[in-house]
């Protein structure tokens, strides 16, 4: 298994940063990705960013550009930097790692808020 916990949510007005935190304990191996994805109200999950296991990137249309994905192996942590925020970027943000591209594993989430 493995437990992830979000953190650095919160309220921010349009055009400010956030940088969310994901930290990850237990099995923490054969992970192929770790990804963030978010939830808005009404709608279906989404992917926002994610980062392979040999460092690739990838992100949703909407959020490239502003947003950045990293990771501290060392850490066992992987980033959301958030910057140039939309009130349309207000959503629960999930933290999702997966092993050998079947497995799932979800954090709790961290709720967002951009105020206009």
């Amino acid at each position: 298994q493995v437990q992830l916990v979000e953190s650095g949510g919160g309220l921010v007005q349009a055009g400010g940063s956030l940088r969310l935190s994901c930290a990850a304990s237990g099995s923490i191996f054969s992970i192929s990705a770790r990804g963030w994805y978010r939830q808005a109200p009404g709608k279906q999950r989404e992917l926002v960013a994610v980062i392979t296991s040999s460092g690739s990137t990838n992100y949703a249309d909407s959020v490239k550009g502003r947003f950045t994905i990293s990771r501290d192996n060392a850490k066992n942590t992987v980033y959301l930097q958030m910057n140039s925020l939309k009130p349309e970027d207000t959503a629960v943000y999930y933290c999702n790692y997966k092993r050998g591209g079947v497995l799932n594993y979800w954090g709790q989430g961290t709720q967002v808020t951009v105020s206009s």
